[in-house]
C-alpha cells in the first residue's frame, strides 16, 4: 500500500492498521475467512482499479483494455485448469452475485428452487426470504436428517420427489461433512431439475481432489475466491460449453456492469498459487487440523453437529452448555479467538442470537499451525465455555493466545506506513 495513506487520511490509516493488528494478534477461526498472500494483496493495490472494461476479453465496450485483457485471460485459463472446467467466468463481484447469475442462466424468475434450509447449514442465497433467492423464486428446502444431522440421500430423494423443484442448489455455508455431488445431482436430474453446486466453502478442497467435485455432474458450479481458495474476495462461475453464453450474459450485462480488474488480476494470482503442488499440502493441513480440533473439543465433552467434520469447519452446539452462540462468540473474541455465532438444526434461539458457533481452520493453517496448536486451541475454547464465560479465564486465555500468535507471525513484513 502507498506510504502516503498515513498522512493523506489518518482516520482510514488507523482503521486499516487496527485491522492488520487484529489479524496479527488474534486467532482467526471464522470458517469463511483466510489470509491471502502478499502477491494477491499487491495485485489488489494496482492501478488496474482505474480501468473500465465492460464486456469480456477481446469484446470490450471501451478502448485501452489490452493489458487488463491479459489479466482476465490468465484468470480464466487458470481457473479452468484448476477445476477441470470447460468455461470460467471470473467477473462476479461476490459469491452471491455468482449465484444470481447461475440461477437465472438455468431457470426463469417465479420457478421453484430448492436449497438446504438455512438453519440446517444452507446459505442466504439458497432461498432465504430476505434474499433475492427467496423473493425472485418459489422456495422449498431440504433438511438434515434429525437423527444423524447429516444430508442423507434417501431423505433428499424423498424431498425432491415431493416438491418437484425446477432448480436444486447443492452446497452449504455451515455443514461440516463432504457432499457427494454426483449422487445428489443424479437424483435431481432424474426429477427433471437443473443443479447448481455452490462450493464457496470447499473450493480449495475440491480443487486439490480432497473433496468430491461437482464438475462434470452439476450443470453450473459457483464459488467465492477467498475462503479455502485463499484469494481476494470475489466470485467465480464454472460450467460446460452448454451454458457458457447464458452464464456470461447473466453476469454482464444482466447483473453487473464493469468488472473489478484489480480483483480479477488478484484472482489470477491466487489461481496460479493454487496450481502449485504445495497448495494441496496446505489443504490437507486444513482438513487434518479441523479433525484434530474437532476431536479435542469432543474429548472435552463439547457437542459438535454431526459429531465431527470432513472439511475445514465444525459447528459447536452450545445448548447442552446453557449458552447462546452470541454470548460465546463475544467471550471468545475477548479471549482473542474469532468465531461466528451460527444456527444449529432445530435451534431454539433466533438467528441473531443462535445456539451455536462455527469454527474453521483455513486461516490458522495458513499461519503454519498444526496438530499441537489445534489441541491447545481446543482446550482454550473448552476452558472458556466450561467456565460459563468467566472473565478471569477469558483474560488468562488472551495472554496465551497472544503468545501463540507471536510464535506464528502473520503479515509481519507488511506495513501501510
Amino acid at each position: 500500500m502507498c506510504s502516503c495513506l498515513a498522512s493523506a487520511d489518518p482516520e482510514v490509516y488507523r482503521a486499516v492498521q487496527g485491522e492488520v493488528d487484529r489479524q496479527r494478534f488474534t486467532l482467526e477461526m471464522i470458517a469463511s475467512e483466510n489470509f491471502c498472500s502478499p502477491a494477491v494483496l499487491a495485485a489488489l493495490g494496482t492501478p488496474l482499479t482505474n480501468k473500465y472494461a465492460e464486456g469480456y476479453p477481446g469484446r470490450r465496450y471501451y478502448g485501452g483494455c489490452e493489458s487488463v485483457d491479459i489479466a482476465e485471460y490468465l484468470a480464466i485459463e487458470r481457473a479452468k485448469k484448476l477445476f477441470g472446467a470447460d468455461h470460467a467466468n471470473v467477473q462476479p463481484h461476490s459469491g452471491s452475485q455468482a449465484n444470481l447469475a447461475a440461477y437465472l442462466a438455468l431457470v426463469e424468475p417465479g420457478t421453484k428452487i430448492m436449497g438446504m434450509k438455512l438453519p440446517h447449514g444452507g446459505h442466504l442465497t439458497h432461498g432465504s426470504p430476505v434474499n433475492f433467492s427467496g423473493q425472485l423464486f418459489q422456495v422449498v428446502s431440504y433438511e438434515l436428517n434429525p437423527e444423524t444431522e447429516r444430508l442423507e440421500l434417501d431423505d433428499f430423494t424423498a424431498s425432491v420427489k415431493e416438491n418437484r423443484p425446477d432448480l436444486v442448489i447443492l452446497g452449504a455455508s455451515a455443514y461440516p461433512r463432504a457432499i457427494d455431488f454426483a449422487r445428489f445431482t443424479d437424483v435431481a436430474h432424474e426429477a427433471g431439475a437443473k443443479v447448481v453446486a455452490d462450493i464457496a466453502h470447499t473450493a480449495g478442497l475440491v480443487a486439490t481432489g480432497l473433496h468430491p467435485t461437482p464438475i462434470g455432474s452439476c450443470d453450473i458450479v459457483t464459488s467465492t475466491t477467498h475462503k479455502t481458495l485463499r484469494g481476494p474476495r470475489g466470485g467465480l462461475i464454472l460450467c460446460g460449453e452448454e451454458y457458457k453464453k447464458e452464464v456470461d450474459k447473466k453476469v454482464f450485462p444482466f447483473a453487473q456492469g464493469g468488472p473489478l480488474m484489480h480483483v480479477i488480476a488478484a484472482k489470477a494470482v491466487a489461481f496460479g498459487e493454487a496450481l502449485q503442488p504445495q497448495f494441496k499440502v496446505y489443504q490437507q493441513r486444513v482438513i487434518d487440523n479441523a479433525q484434530i480440533l474437532a476431536q479435542r473439543l469432543t474429548d472435552r465433552e463439547l457437542r459438535l453437529v454431526t459429531g465431527g467434520t470432513d472439511t475445514h469447519l465444525m459447528l459447536l452446539n452450545l445448548v447442552p452448555n446453557g449458552l447462546t452462540g452470541k454470548d460465546a462468540q463475544q467471550a471468545l473474541e475477548r479471549a482473542g479467538i474469532t468465531t461466528n455465532k451460527n444456527t444449529v438444526p432445530n435451534d431454539p434461539q433466533s438467528p441473531m442470537v443462535t445456539s451455536g458457533i462455527r469454527i474453521g481452520t483455513p486461516a490458522l493453517s495458513t499461519r503454519g499451525m498444526g496438530a499441537n496448536e489445534m489441541e491447545l486451541i481446543g482446550d482454550w475454547i473448552a476452558d472458556v465455555i466450561e467456565s460459563k464465560l468467566d472473565e478471569e479465564v477469558i483474560r488468562a486465555t488472551r495472554v496465551k493466545v497472544r503468545d501463540l500468535c507471536d510464535a506464528f507471525p502473520q503479515y509481519a513484513d507488511w506495513s501501510i506506513a
